[in-house]
């Protein structure tokens, strides 16, 4: 049987045990969870990087994007509270539209 040990969606215990399988689950200390959640993060970055077209790509940041939602949680912020700061910081710094690829400052 495979070893995983790695965060998955909450509804993944029980499509495994209705494909006829059985799994061996545990629910995770916070402080354990936070840090699975990064690496989650980091996994499906990785993911998204390796995508082979642009509907794998979607699906990855869909992943992403749950992720991120779940730290949200943990920072005590709603995702359309999120969405707010991210509105901000595009208005106030701008977003990535014009693919600026900054080489040096110079004084």
């Amino acid at each position: 049987m495979p070893i995983y040990n790695k965060l998955v969606r909450d509804k993944i215990p029980n499509i495994i045990r209705s494909s006829g399988k059985d799994c061996n689950c545990i629910t995770l200390e916070y402080e354990f969870y936070i840090s699975e959640l990064k690496r989650k993060l980091r996994e499906e970055v990785e993911e998204y990087t390796q995508a082979a077209d642009d509907s794998e790509a979607v699906e990855e940041l869909a992943d992403i994007l749950e992720v991120v939602h779940a730290l949200a949680q943990i920072h005590k912020i709603l995702p359309e509270d999120l969405e707010k700061v991210r509105a901000k910081k595009v208005e106030e710094r701008g977003g990535f539209k014009d693919r600026n690829f900054l080489i040096e400052v110079t004084e």
